[in-house]
């Protein structure tokens, strides 16, 4: 199967769309098993969790990239 591509100024959105949600759903997991333990409604409250955390990643993240990178961009040598 052959998916259509996606032009490349589009990678300033999904980027952070794909990593906010891996690591909204990896960290929702981890805190979920950890406060409410593996049981037979885990799945109904991870994917709660994670839904809400991801509507708050994917904002901050949009936010905070840029002002990392320019934060970055000050220790960062750029050769000539």
């Amino acid at each position: 199967m052959v998916f259509p591509k996606f032009h490349p100024k589009h990678l300033a959105w999904l980027m952070p769309l794909i990593l906010s949600g891996l690591m909204s759903a990896s960290i929702s997991c981890f805190n979920v098993l950890l406060n409410r333990g593996w049981n037979a409604d885990f799945f109904n409250i991870w994917l709660h969790s994670w839904t809400m955390s991801w509507l708050i990643a994917f904002p901050l993240i949009l936010i905070f990239l840029p002002l990392v990178r320019k934060f970055l961009m000050q220790f960062v040598h750029i050769p000539d």
